[in-house]
């Protein structure tokens, strides 16, 4: 998809003036001037003259209509899981709530059991796609970007209840801190780690994903209309609190770290109340 930026960042500037403006490399973006984009939404955005000091780094979206999320899609992570290889993307959907920003502090009911990360790649739609081909999935994509996709595994495994409701509390979808356009990187070429309290849980290349981005999208807008603005998480790698032994569930103050390569690292705290 075309689009007037490379490295997109949506931010508060020291007036609290939320804007989009152009990311210059590295994770470090607070206190630095950067050239702003007019527009309210990512996908309709125009060059400007103007630049602005970034005072905080929130969401790279305003808002979502849907969140989709995709399982089984690393090798290793299916043969961790024990499942069978499956055939197509296996999707699940988050509501358009648990979209928060890279370094938003995730709040947890104390009631909501055993909480594990996922480290996973993610991207946004652009413009409403429907019934496309793989081949032609870059002309709806906006561009790249980190996500978590939390999960309560307990609600995830109970019958008749199942994925959606283990995944789809408030917050449950940190992306960012900023969003990369498509023709920037190959995402064959980039690499996931997942680090809990400073301590490497998940690293993965991204060539492992079984199910592309175009594949996914192609997959999902088969039937469906997939609008402008959906966040699409495309799986895991190995490596999950649950399949440690004895698996280990986010606690009280843990800080989980999700970084890709060439694009940034979203940092979330988990608070359980």
């Amino acid at each position: 998809m075309k689009v007037p930026f490379q490295r997109l960042v949506r931010f508060e500037d020291p007036d609290g003036n939320i804007l989009f403006g152009e990311a210059p490399a590295g994770d470090n973006l607070v206190g630095q001037q950067v050239a702003i984009y007019e527009g309210d939404k990512p996908w309709s955005l125009r060059e400007s003259p103007s630049h602005a000091k970034v005072a905080k780094v929130i969401c790279p979206l305003p808002a979502s209509p849907l969140v989709y999320g995709v399982g089984l899609n690393y090798s290793k992570h299916i043969a961790e899981c024990g499942y069978p290889t499956p055939e197509y993307p296996t999707s699940f959907i988050k509501p358009p709530d648990a979209l928060v920003g890279p370094y938003s502090d995730i709040r947890v009911s104390k009631s909501h059991p055993q909480i594990d990360y996922e480290g996973e790649f993610t991207f946004v739609v652009g413009k409403d796609a429907k019934a496309i081909e793989s081949k032609h999935a870059a002309d709806y994509i906006l561009g790249y970007t980190v996500g978590n996709d939390v999960t309560s595994r307990q609600w995830q495994r109970v019958p008749g209840i199942g994925t959606n409701y283990g995944k789809s509390a408030d917050g449950f979808a940190p992306i960012g801190p900023i969003l990369v356009a498509t023709d920037v990187v190959d995402p064959d070429q980039l690499e996931l780690i997942t680090r809990v309290n400073g301590k490497e849980r998940q690293r993965s290349g991204l060539d492992d994903l079984r199910f592309k981005a175009g594949d996914i999208l192609a997959h999902l807008s088969r039937y469906n209309t997939i609008r402008e603005g959906t966040v699409i998480m495309t799986g895991t790698p190995a490596g999950v609190g649950a399949f440690m032994d004895p698996p280990v569930w986010l606690k009280q103050d843990d800080v989980v770290e999700v970084e890709i390569s060439s694009i940034g690292t979203i940092k979330n705290r988990f608070l359980f109340a």
